[in-house]
């Protein structure tokens, strides 16, 4: 019998699911549901509700047993760029958690995979997810062994968002001025996406795409600061 892809993800991340249907509806995506009115499925925004606070409790806990000597201003700032988009995006790109993700046509087509908003969003409701089905213990325990890690090593995890790390990279470095500009909107109003370039010194350093401006700045600020940091 052909494993389903849930099957494999759930190999893949060493877990089983007591109940399917939870880890499946993590992975649903509005415009999934919006084009399967059909047959009675449900969206992964409630569990995405759920896995933020369970998140918040977790990545608190973890901060205040690890850094005992740091004050309360600065454990609230490690949090935040720890539960941030672009952080919770690159903990979801390293699980793979796009490729399962159950996306509408329309949504496939503007490469909702690589989204960051949506990755992020993802990795909130698996987290829900996984605390209904299995507890805050499995949920700490999966958090150790996949995400902390992550947040102890060399990966940018514990900084500000992109944008704020590449302006402060181009002051240090006297890279002359930041600027985005949008090259190009497509999609209709209610679905736009935005395509936008970041310069330095009027010299183009990075490009993203998103839902909003801010999430296309986000994503070209990120493939300038990488660009950078590999000089």
């Amino acid at each position: 019998m052909k494993r389903s892809r849930f099957q494999e993800l759930q190999q893949w991340l060493d877990l089983r699911f007591a109940q399917g249907a939870l880890l499946r509806q993590a992975f649903t995506h509005t415009s999934y549901v919006n084009e399967h009115r059909h047959g009675a499925i449900a969206d992964n925004e409630r569990l995405e509700f759920l896995g933020d606070a369970v998140l918040q409790l977790l990545v608190s806990d973890y901060l205040y047993d690890t850094y005992p000597t740091r004050p309360e201003g600065e454990l609230t700032r490690m949090r935040a760029s720890i539960v941030c988009e672009p952080s919770l995006a690159r903990f979801a790109e390293l699980l793979d958690f796009g490729s399962y993700v159950l996306l509408g046509r329309g949504e496939e087509q503007l490469g909702g995979r690589q989204r960051p908003s949506l990755l992020a969003d993802l990795f909130e409701s698996f987290i829900g997810a996984l605390y209904l089905d299995q507890g805050l213990e499995r949920v700490r325990h999966f958090l150790q062994e996949r995400v902390f890690p992550h947040i102890d090593g060399d990966e940018p995890m514990l900084v500000k968002d992109f944008k704020s790390k590449l302006q402060e990279r181009a002051q240090h470095g006297g890279l002359g001025p930041v600027e985005y500009r949008v090259i190009e909107e497509r999609g209709p109003a209610h679905d736009r996406e935005f395509v936008v370039e970041v310069c330095l010194n009027e010299q183009v350093w990075g490009r993203g795409s998103g839902r909003t401006k801010k999430e296309a700045e986000q994503q070209a600020a990120s493939e300038a600061w990488r660009k950078l940091l590999a000089q």
